[in-house]
């Protein structure tokens, strides 16, 4: 390579932000590492290996399995989508995203899932004062919210509860949801072709999301407005439903061709 070419690294390098990061896409690029690996690697004492993993653990951006091994997190995982296709995605939706939330005056997002997680990949934000902010590269358990409910709906029932099995919880943090009241969720959300989540993500947040699927008839994403519930009128339910269908008709309008989708 060309000295030209090559990176000039900036004239103030965080460390612990650099080598975060490098661990990251260790990690990433090569799946299972220990304590020790990454601290040889990054040529930092086991401690400080140890402190930025755990970091990268509480950040989603890693997991520790029961041999103290760290591998790619939720985050890194979403990234097994087709980079292309979720650009090509978010590409397509941002301009109905915008145009949805003209017409219905409140913050609009796309999310996609991997596994038991939802990420969201674009969002767009309303112009009123009191509003639901931007979750764009934000990563939430898939049932608590609205896209995840619509996409956790799309699978078999019998995948739902793979999915949440009790092993999987057994060295996690984060509380295992109650099946059988995600199951008539999910069942209401199959039924009806859309989600209403009301509080499940954050208190005071309603939200109200539709699939998105590929030119095979696959849920690839979801697509959600959201809204302080000080705002939401079960009335208006109907109209803002149809609006996010017709949104999705064009976002869908020549076919997604889904190179790599979620995978649970």
């Amino acid at each position: 390579m060309a000295e030209a070419d090559l990176k000039t690294p900036p004239m103030y390098v965080v460390g612990s932000v650099d080598h975060a990061l490098r661990a990251a896409v260790m990690l990433q690029l090569e799946g299972g590492l220990t304590v020790s690996q990454v601290a040889d690697r990054l040529g930092v004492a086991r401690s400080t290996a140890h402190r930025l993993l755990q970091t990268l653990v509480y950040r989603d951006f890693a997991v520790q399995d029961d041999q103290r091994v760290y591998h790619p997190g939720p985050v890194l995982e979403l990234a097994t989508y087709s980079q292309s296709f979720v650009s090509r995605l978010r590409g397509r939706a941002l301009p109905h995203l915008q145009r949805l939330v003209d017409v219905v005056g409140e913050s609009a997002n796309l999310t996609i899932r991997t596994g038991d997680r939802t990420r969201f990949i674009a969002s767009v934000e309303c112009g009123q004062a009191l509003r639901v902010g931007s979750r764009e590269g934000m990563v939430f358990p898939a049932h608590r919210t609205t896209a995840g409910l619509v996409l956790l709906a799309e699978l078999p029932p019998s995948e739902v509860d793979e999915l949440y099995a009790e092993e999987h919880y057994a060295e996690r943090l984060e509380e295992r949801p109650d099946m059988a009241k995600l199951r008539t969720q999910l069942a209401r959300v199959r039924r009806a072709g859309f989600a209403v989540n009301d509080g499940l993500s954050e208190r005071g947040v309603v939200a109200i999301g539709v699939p998105v699927r590929d030119e095979d008839g696959t849920a690839v994403a979801g697509l959600s407005i959201s809204m302080p519930s000080v705002r939401y009128d079960r009335d208006m339910l109907p109209s803002l439903v149809t609006t996010l269908h017709r949104a999705v008709g064009a976002i869908e309008a020549g076919g997604l061709a889904a190179t790599g989708t979620s995978s649970s």
